[in-house]
């Protein structure tokens, strides 16, 4: 009597999701994926088992990744001092060849490999591949080294991948025509590249619930945010420190052509799931 129990609620769970996986079907979801679901092997296992998922059920799944604790233990391995100002990584010249040798080389092949023992066809690709991702210096008030701001995505590799089947894993290195290497800010790569295939949706992976209207209070989330609000909510004090440059990556795929982008919590097993197939959600949306 238990199993026709257990049976009857995962019909129960599948005919739930039925009406999500129709919306999304054939349509582009981005995912950033980074913090400590990447350090944490079960939470990773999770992650990928539910991006095979969502492929293998019709959902055009692009994957696009940060390192920054493979970034960091590689150069500590190397005897090279991690830097960082005003919390983004400074990166001199030596940093760089390590940045990318990390992301594109051991990063982006684990997580094609777990893909692909959880039945999901991925290939890796990082922003050098066929001019994806142009960049220039990023220009501030403080000199960041060979940081980069993107300048031109060029999705061919990736609608090419899409179409072919596979579950496109980026990492985020850029170039330049003169031939140098720059490291890009996951979030913000992840948004351009949602923006220019016209995706249903960007996901950003995160360390906390989502917008708190108290940040000491979990049962305070914010569960939806029109992109007008984002500027009052940035001044209240309410979206502050390292969640604005998340925010405007939101805001900034929502006003150039993405349906809806959210902040979810990593740290969830399944979170990508729950935000995309059931009613609820998890996390804070951003809508237009």
């Amino acid at each position: 009597m238990q199993g026709e129990l257990t049976n009857a609620y995962k019909a129960q769970i599948l005919v739930q999701a039925l009406p999500y996986i129709q919306k999304y079907y054939n349509k582009i979801v981005v995912i950033k994926y980074g913090g400590n679901a990447m350090t944490d092997d079960n939470l990773k296992n999770a992650v990928m088992s539910d991006i095979a998922l969502l492929s293998l059920v019709g959902v055009k799944v692009v994957l696009v990744h940060g390192g920054g604790p493979e970034i960091t233990g590689m150069l500590t391995r190397l005897g090279i001092e991690t830097k960082f100002i005003n919390g983004l990584r400074y990166t001199d010249e030596e940093t760089a060849k390590i940045v990318q040798m990390t992301l594109a080389g051991k990063t982006n092949k684990d997580l094609v490999s777990l893909l692909q023992r959880n039945k999901g066809r991925a290939l890796g690709l990082c922003g050098l591949d066929g001019g994806m991702l142009k960049a220039k210096k990023l220009e501030g008030d403080v000199d960041l080294g060979y940081v980069g701001e993107i300048t031109h995505v060029d999705v061919a590799p990736i609608v090419d991948s899409l179409k072919d089947g596979y579950i496109p894993v980026i990492a985020t290195i850029a170039g330049d025509d003169e031939g140098n290497v720059y490291n890009i800010n996951a979030d913000t790569a992840a948004a351009k590249i949602a923006a220019e295939l016209g995706a249903e949706n960007i996901i950003l992976m995160t360390d906390i619930r989502g917008l708190l209207r108290d940040r000491n209070d979990e049962s305070s989330l914010i569960a939806s945010v029109n992109v007008s609000e984002t500027p009052y909510l940035i001044k209240q004090g309410i979206i502050s420190g390292g969640m604005i440059p998340k925010a405007q990556c939101c805001v900034e795929a929502v006003r150039r052509g993405v349906k809806s982008a959210a902040i979810i919590d990593g740290r969830i097993p399944h979170s990508i799931l729950i935000e995309i197939l059931s009613d609820e959600g998890i996390g804070t949306m951003f809508v237009g």
